[in-house]
C-alpha cells in the first residue's frame, strides 16, 4: 500500500471517526475513561473496519463518490 493512496487518505477521517465512536462507546460500558489504545477499543475499531471497509472502498474508489 503506497503511503499516499487516495483511497487510504479519504478513508482515514472515517477511520478517526470510528475510534473516536468506539472510544467512547467502551468507556460508556465501563464507566470511566477508556484510551483509544485499549485493546477493546483497538479490537472493536478493526471489527467495524473490517465489516464496512469493502463498501467503504467501493464507495471511495469511484470518482463521483456513487456506489
Amino acid at each position: 500500500m503506497h503511503p499516499h493512496d487516495p483511497v487510504v487518505v479519504r478513508q482515514l477521517p472515517v477511520i478517526q471517526k470510528i475510534i473516536r465512536d468506539e472510544t467512547w462507546l467502551e468507556a460508556e460500558r465501563r464507566g470511566c475513561y477508556v484510551p483509544p489504545t485499549d485493546p477493546a477499543v483497538r479490537e472493536n475499531v478493526c471489527s467495524v473496519v473490517m465489516r464496512i471497509g469493502a463498501s467503504l472502498r467501493a464507495s471511495l474508489s469511484t470518482p463521483d463518490g456513487a456506489q
